[in-house]
């Protein structure tokens, strides 16, 4: 059987705008300032990590007070309105009825993924939906994708990775993971980099379909 591991943001949904003005939105209004590699660096690590890196800039809150207050700035467009990307569904349903395994793992928190997936019809689709809560530590350690693959029950190097984001597309690989990059349009600028990095890349999920590992 093959196991798919897939990022959430950026990869299933088209939410990378919302996810991430969400994030910074907390340090524009505190005026902290901060530099374009920001983004790369907060993308793969969840709230709780992401609020003690903001700490780390000068940002006068307490890590639980940050957390609650991006939480709540993710809520309405997460429950509400981002949609799947486009042919994500179809090719998650494909994958199911060849007997594939499905799976999450995501910096998003339960509250929020769990809501956006069952929203859009696709949560009872995967065998296990994970947030980086799950395992007190961030997809910027290798740890958390050999952890995922003991649960899944698989070899780590049977397993395919996909995500849009550099650094955990790295990261994955690393601990040993094949790797699937994913286009958006928040990474454009890192297209050929994650191209360099990764085993397979794709524009369009329909090209996941060809994909054999």
């Amino acid at each position: 059987m093959k196991n798919y591991l897939f990022d959430f943001d950026g990869t299933l949904v088209d939410s990378m705008p919302t996810y991430i003005s969400a994030l910074l939105r907390v340090l524009d209004e505190n005026r902290i300032t901060y530099g374009p590699e920001t983004v790369k660096i907060i993308t793969p690590l969840g709230l709780s990590k992401t609020a003690e890196y903001y700490i780390g800039l000068g940002l006068d809150m307490q890590k639980n007070e940050i957390v609650s207050t991006m939480k709540k700035y993710l809520y309405d467009d997460y429950f509400y309105t981002i949609p799947a990307k486009a042919n994500v569904i179809s090719v998650l349903r494909s994958l199911k009825e060849q007997g594939a395994g499905l799976h999450v793992l995501t910096a998003s928190p339960h509250i929020t993924l769990d809501a956006c997936l069952k929203r859009i019809g696709i949560y009872d689709i995967f065998d296990n939906v994970w947030s980086c809560e799950d395992f007190g530590t961030t997809k910027a350690d290798p740890e958390i994708y050999k952890k995922a693959a003991e649960k899944i029950g698989d070899r780590i190097e049977n397993i395919l990775f996909l995500d849009d984001n550099i650094e955990a597309d790295k990261t994955a690989k690393l601990a040993g993971m094949k790797v699937c990059g994913v286009f958006d349009e928040s990474s454009r600028h890192y297209t050929e980099h994650i191209k360099e990095e990764t085993d397979y890349y794709i524009y369009d999920f329909s090209e996941l379909l060809s994909i054999d590992f």
